[in-house]
């Protein structure tokens, strides 16, 4: 039998329904993209400078080591991104050339924060467009506008600025950190070229998941080669704090989130929201670390920092309007 009554129609709009659901979802990516990627920053500096798990090397294997068996559990298990095989010898061969310039990377940053405060490492690693343009250049002869270059000379001054007002200045430091930004850049830019054409193209999590194992079978031999103690250590560290395994897990997963919700917000924002959104990380990053550590900064170097950051956002903005 059917009843009678009709129900009364609701005054909800799905349509606004779904852009606020859709504005809760980005802003939950974008909340887990900077707190996984500050706090794998801040995270690192204490294990490596305040804690006395002084191997930056095996630190970036634990990092990739998570990475692989998370990409697998991510891609393989839960189906987040479907599944991309790899098609030719010659292509895994570009994969394992991005996985030891990433590598070079990572480890050089982990270095530089053993030797510098988190601050001064978010202002140099502020510099990537500048090393990201030249090595467009050099290796695709790709010019951009000339106001676009114009844009640069701010962000490379800004960090010389900030270099002669950092109290806590280390060269050897500065010059991993410097290092590890052009690896950065350099493998933004190798990706493109390698993995442009439309049969070879990887979506960053397939990516990582062929990237991760190939990084830790590098890694493992230049550990166990250049920290040779490091077991020993972490093992007699893992003994007098009970936290220390946990720390190290809880870093290595913070790690491979980092690139997870990188990805997530890559796809639901357009580059330039991300670029903006990278922008603002590094000074959020340079306050929250400063609060933290309490490393001294001087005046010059936060006008130097502010410079740099400033040039990257004209930078970001010029490029899009002189494509």
């Amino acid at each position: 039998m059917k009843s009678s009554h009709h129900q009364q129609p609701t005054n909800t709009n799905p349509n606004t329904m779904s852009s606020s659901s859709s504005t809760l979802f980005i802003s939950s990516l974008i909340i887990l993209w900077y707190s996984s990627n500050i706090g794998v920053l801040l995270l690192n500096k204490y294990l490596l400078s305040n804690y006395g798990f002084r191997f930056p090397i095996f630190l970036t294997m634990c990092h990739m080591s998570a990475c692989a068996i998370l990409s697998y559990l991510s891609i393989v298990f839960f189906k987040i991104v479907p599944l991309q095989a790899v098609k030719s010898r010659n292509q895994l061969l570009k994969i394992a050339t991005l996985s030891v310039v990433f590598c070079g990377s990572v480890v050089g940053g982990n270095i530089s924060l053993r030797y510098l405060p988190v601050s001064f490492n978010q202002a140099v690693g502020a510099t990537t467009p500048f090393f990201t343009a030249v090595f467009a250049y050099l290796m695709t002869f790709k010019r951009e506008a000339w106001v676009t270059y114009a844009a640069l000379v701010p962000v490379v001054t800004g960090v010389i600025i900030a270099s002669g007002g950092e109290p806590s200045f280390h060269l050897f430091g500065f010059i991993m950190c410097i290092s590890a930004t052009a690896a950065r850049a350099f493998k933004s830019v190798l990706q493109g070229i390698l993995l442009s054409s439309e049969g070879e193209k990887l979506n960053s999590m397939n990516l990582l998941l062929y990237m991760s194992p190939i990084a830790v079978l590098v890694l493992l031999p230049a550990a166990l080669i250049m920290e040779p103690n490091v077991l020993e250590v972490a093992l007699s560290l893992g003994r007098e704090h009970k936290y220390m395994w946990l720390l190290l897990i809880l870093n290595s997963t913070m790690a491979y989130s980092a690139n997870l919700s990188n990805f997530l917000v890559t796809k639901h924002t357009s580059a330039l929201t991300l670029q903006v959104l990278g922008n603002a990380k590094g000074a959020v990053a340079f306050v929250i670390s400063l609060f933290i550590f309490r490393n001294p900064v001087t005046a010059i170097g936060i006008g130097g920092y502010t410079m740099t950051v400033s040039g990257v956002v004209a930078y970001g903005e010029t490029k899009r309007r002189f494509r």
